[in-house]
């Protein structure tokens, strides 16, 4: 039993590290080392920007009056000739005034639907009505850099680009609470991967904040879908295609104003997460694209399914491996790798207990973060296994 629980115990350890962290490192090295054999020379074309291309800005959005005003003048002070962006929102049977403050902006038009279908309904209706060549994508909560739309736009001069993610940004508040800083300090890492990725081969996957699509690739996703925004990008690679990362186009917005309310979306998306798998099987296959499927693995399946659950035999052959000792629990490496994990969890409980009245140093609620996002992988799977998550999205209070 001893034996069998160490390798147990080796096997959890390495892929929550891989998965968490190695991964990053590997491609880290890989890319270095990759660089000193062969330059990636920066496509630019200096007519293309005297020729740019029609884009059209979807807004599928629900019950969000307090950001109509603040979108539209940030949508129409976007750095792009006007005559060659168009913006239509999609309201999704809003209740709050949502449509009538729109239809306020003549420059902008107002699909109405008084019926809530979810937002990719809203989404699939507005790229229905639209006729330009690319597609962007963008929340009605959440704000533009001026120049992201230049920045996106250039990717699209490099013929395997079908799709262009812009960067997620959380603004800098005072007494920022809790779920905020996780959900910050977690993007920060995600964007350095997201780099990482594109640089590789391809990105994984884009957010709905912001990311830019080849009308011809866009594909009409089912109603039911939990992840409109990954989903919509995968298909784009599924189709042969790359998808490109810009961190410079940077959309802000502000973070969930508590872990309750954080959680309510991660259990989400992660209800979301394993629907996509079902559904991007040909992502799986090794065969199809290996550098995708590489990627596909190392970046997103591992974290839905197998790093949830090595947390947990983790822990537990460790428990075994210290009782089967002489004295118990010698010291040994496994004694303070149980410490330290004991340590973690225990500032988990600490984070979990103090969240309405945060300490000063916020990054000590990062155990928490963690942990309660990896709760809501577990929560996800029994919502999409039970067919219990709705595609109707409820909002999220934000900071």
């Amino acid at each position: 039993m001893g034996y069998t629980s160490e390798i147990i115990f080796w096997i959890s350890g390495f892929i929550i590290f891989y998965t968490y962290g190695g991964y990053g490192i590997f491609l880290l090295f890989f890319l270095k080392i990759r660089s000193l054999f062969h330059r990636q020379n920066e496509i630019s074309d200096p007519g293309f920007y005297n020729n740019l291309p029609e884009v059209c800005l979807i807004i599928a959005a629900y019950n969000e009056k307090d950001y109509v005003d603040r979108k539209i003048e940030n949508s129409l002070s976007l750095e792009y000739p006007s005559e060659k962006l168009s913006i239509i929102w999609v309201n999704d049977g809003s209740t709050d005034g949502t449509p009538e403050l729109v239809a306020n902006y003549p420059q902008i038009t107002l699909l109405h639907n008084p019926k809530r279908c979810g937002k990719i309904g809203g989404m699939n209706r507005g790229v229905t009505f639209s006729k330009a060549p690319i597609l962007l994508f963008s929340d009605a909560n959440t704000m533009l850099s001026s120049n992201s739309l230049m920045d996106v736009m250039r990717h699209f001069q490099d013929s395997t680009v079908g799709c262009v993610a812009g960067e997620k940004q959380f603004y800098k508040e005072k007494n920022q609470p809790v779920a905020a800083v996780g959900e910050g300090f977690y993007w920060k890492i995600e964007s350095w991967l997201k780099r990482l990725d594109y640089r590789f081969y391809s990105t994984i996957g884009a957010t709905g904040e912001l990311f830019a699509i080849r009308r011809e690739l866009y594909q009409p996703v089912e109603p039911d879908t939990l992840l409109d925004d990954f989903m919509i990008s995968m298909r784009v690679c599924q189709q042969g295609f790359r998808v490109a990362y810009e961190p410079v186009a940077v959309a802000s917005e502000h973070g969930s104003s508590n872990v309750k309310e954080e959680l309510k979306r991660k259990v989400r998306i992660a209800a979301g997460c394993y629907q996509s798998m079902f559904r991007l099987k040909k992502l799986l296959n090794p065969f199809f694209n290996f550098r995708l499927f590489f990627q596909y693995v190392s970046h997103k399946v591992l974290r839905w399914t197998l790093a949830p659950l090595a947390l947990i035999s983790l822990f537990a052959s460790n428990i075994f491996i210290l009782s089967g000792m002489e004295p118990f629990g010698a010291t040994s490496v496994y004694s303070v790798l149980f410490f330290l994990q004991v340590l973690f969890y225990g500032l988990a409980l600490f984070g979990f207990a103090t969240q309405n009245h945060p300490v000063r140093l916020k990054y000590i609620y990062v155990p928490f973060y963690f942990t309660a996002m990896n709760y809501a992988m577990f929560k996800g799977f029994f919502r999409f296994s039970k067919g219990k998550q709705s595609v109707l999205w409820e909002k999220a209070q934000r900071a």
